[in-house]
């Protein structure tokens, strides 16, 4: 009766989607994660005094995670997005 539980290998493979630093770009895009049922997850973090220089001066910035099973469904999503909130967004490559 004890069997050893069997996991997929992506299990807990987090990897960021995207970077912004804009309330409605991250808003606009967990809306649309949403409506496609796309699990993520989405954190605000503090950047130092000292980075600031590459965020344009702003000091916190919404990280966007998902599985990386999904991340091709999740940038098909992200294509359909508004053009002005797609700008806003700094995506990562896998």
């Amino acid at each position: 009766m004890n069997k050893k539980l069997k996991c997929d290998r992506n299990v807990g493979k987090d990897v960021v989607l995207c970077e912004t630093t804009n309330h409605r770009a991250s808003n606009c895009t967990s809306k649309a994660l949403i409506k496609d049922s796309i699990p993520f997850s989405k954190r605000w973090k503090y950047i130092p005094f000292f980075r600031r220089e590459n965020y344009n001066g702003a000091s916190k910035v919404c990280v966007i995670k998902i599985n990386r099973n999904e991340y091709t469904r999740a940038r098909r999503c992200l294509d359909s997005l508004d053009i002005i909130y797609r700008e806003r967004l700094q995506l990562n490559i896998i």
